[in-house]
């Protein structure tokens, strides 16, 4: 079925934030009294920010409540992005212009709407993009398929005709179970099981490698695609 639009994740795919994120709850929860506790910044992967908040002061130990977790965690994402600049990955805004030339983008993150904006808006990428939306805003994080159905239906285009590019064991499920075409670019600081890149539709080493052809094959003279792509 040919592709009429793509989505976008941002935290793992766009930007290499999730070792930032990482570093910022384990300092909160330090500082706030709370203790850290084994694979929890891999539980939190894909949470919306009511969710992992809330894990913070349910499983962290922290007892301050969930929103002024939130507000203080987010807050200080927020200052190292405007102290250091987002870190985009290598390729990150070549790509999405070169995906935008051809195609309506959308972008669907577990990031506040906040992070997402100012993330953008550094990259130059405002622009590049029709539809953004927060999991906070979806009302679940992934892998819940809700963030994924909704910027869908905000394009006008059906789910199994859109296309997502994601990293993460719950962004490939999420998008999986809302029936886009998955294009799975695992990171090395978080990688995805392999359970989870078993849905992909496609594994590309970088965001080199997203094409037109590795997007939307139907689209593209099968003798014009570089068969080492994806490999």
């Amino acid at each position: 079925m040919a592709i009429d639009a793509v989505i976008f994740d941002l935290d793992g795919v766009l930007v290499d934030s999730e070792p930032t994120w990482d570093d910022v709850r384990r300092r909160y929860v330090a500082d706030a009294g709370g203790r850290w506790a084994d694979g929890a910044e891999l539980a939190m992967l894909g949470m919306a920010t009511a969710e992992w908040s809330r894990y913070v002061h349910d499983e962290l130990g922290v007892a301050a409540p969930p929103d002024e977790i939130a507000e203080a965690v987010i807050g200080g994402m927020a200052a190292r992005y405007a102290a250091d600049g987002p870190p985009f990955l290598p390729g990150a805004v070549d790509a999405v212009r070169r995906i935008a030339a051809r195609w309506p983008l959308g972008l669907a993150s577990s990031s506040p709407a906040r992070l997402i904006a100012s993330t953008l808006e550094a990259g130059g990428l405002t622009d590049s993009f029709r539809v953004t939306r927060s999991t906070e805003q979806a009302g679940a994080g992934k892998p819940d398929p809700a963030v994924y159905l909704q910027v869908a239906e905000e394009l006008g285009v059906p789910p199994e005709r859109c296309a997502a590019v994601e990293d993460s064991t719950n962004g490939i499920r999420s998008a999986a179970a809302a029936g886009l075409r998955v294009i799975a670019i695992p990171t090395r600081s978080f990688p995805a099981s392999d359970e989870a890149l078993a849905r992909a539709a496609v594994v590309l080493p970088s965001l080199d490698a997203l094409i037109e052809a590795v997007v939307d094959p139907s689209a593209v003279d099968p003798s014009a695609v570089d068969p080492s792509v994806g490999a």
